[in-house]
């Protein structure tokens, strides 16, 4: 039980479906034989969850320390003292006061190895704004707090593993923010992705176009041809399998994506709205790139159903596994560079 891995919860916006979805997911016995989870918030909090989705006979184990977490049950660090005043349903400055104490405790245990992973419930990304979180998301965050240039928002499931070339930023800036270097930068994150933390030796990667129709040849764009190419070309020469540009609308509804491993979008809703489309609920949000596994299910704070007991545990339960499943896999490839034979000459035995 010692050597189960380490992973840190934390509770998003408290007037969301966060701990919800958290409950219903640590209420299965089974996520005890593959980790010791720890749940970043206050035990007030979870019971008012608790008994507002109707949920019966579950506690947590207050520690003050991942360290002291125990094996086989959840575990809950308080990260405030006062009462929290929760208001279901609602996006108010305290859903975000208290999702960003929760998430700054443990991405400091994440960045110092306390903790082995992270799953982080939804936040609203307005409300969560302060002088301390200036961020579009999670994932901006994370990677600040990790120290890494770069990271790639990487959508994943069974059906579809989607990237994103820019995220969280207003549809205005998008065309000036797509670049050789940004479009080579993700698609050399998700190659290393793809084959060390999904072991896929040789991922094939397709890239969609900018513009409809790919740019249709320059007559409705010159992004593609004058970017995207490029970009796709140099990335072969790396030893990268991209393919493309591809017109996005046709390459979801003809099913070309079953054909490749992964796929580069250009922008957020590009890469998302198709993916959630076919994979709603089973949908996994990791943050490839960072020396740190960070997940997230593939939904938002859910408002319109908190405290209702209607919230499905089913993607964020995907996110604790698939946390899992990484770093396993990480550590994994570790042992197997760290322990590869040493390389000697033998020279022919001579009379």
């Amino acid at each position: 039980m010692s050597e189960l891995l380490k992973v840190g919860i934390s509770i998003g916006d408290v007037n969301g479906i966060g701990l919800e979805v958290i409950i219903k997911t640590l209420s299965e016995a089974k996520i005890y034989q593959y980790c010791t989870p720890i749940v970043y918030g206050h035990t007030k909090v979870a019971s008012f969850h608790r008994k507002a989705a109707g949920i019966q006979e579950f506690i947590f184990q207050v520690i003050t320390q991942a360290e002291h977490a125990h094996a086989g049950k959840p575990n809950m660090i308080n990260c405030w003292d006062e009462d929290v005043k929760i208001e279901l349903g609602k996006a108010n400055d305290i859903g975000g006061k208290y999702a960003f104490l929760s998430l700054q405790r443990a991405t400091d245990d994440l960045v110092s190895g306390k903790i082995d992973a992270l799953v982080t419930a939804p936040i609203n990304k307005h409300n969560i704004q302060s002088d301390e979180f200036t961020f579009h998301g999670h994932t901006e965050y994370i990677q600040m707090k990790a120290g890494s240039p770069d990271s790639l928002m990487f959508l994943v499931s069974d059906e579809l593993k989607v990237g994103v070339v820019t995220g969280h930023i207003p549809v205005k800036d998008i065309a000036k923010n797509i670049t050789q270097e940004a479009i080579l930068s993700k698609l050399r994150l998700m190659n290393h992705s793809l084959r060390y933390d999904f072991w896929i030796e040789k991922p094939k990667i397709a890239v969609l176009g900018l513009n409809p129709h790919a740019g249709d040849s320059g007559l409705i764009g010159l992004e593609e041809e004058e970017i995207i190419h490029p970009a796709i070309e140099t990335a072969n020469k790396e030893g990268i399998f991209a393919f493309g540009a591809f017109p996005a609308d046709g390459f979801f509804g003809n099913q070309a994506f079953s054909q490749f491993h992964a796929v580069l979008a250009m922008y957020h809703d590009q890469g998302l709205i198709p993916f959630k489309s076919l994979a709603f609920h089973h949908g996994v949000n990791f943050t490839a790139g960072l020396p740190v596994v960070r997940t997230s299910p593939d939904h938002g704070t859910g408002y319109d159903i908190a405290g209702k007991n209607s919230a499905s545990p089913s993607s964020f339960m995907d996110a604790l596994f698939k946390a899992i499943h990484i770093v396993k896999r990480r550590r994994e490839q570790q042992q197997m560079v760290e322990n590869t034979l040493p390389f000697s000459k033998h020279s022919r035995d001579r009379d």
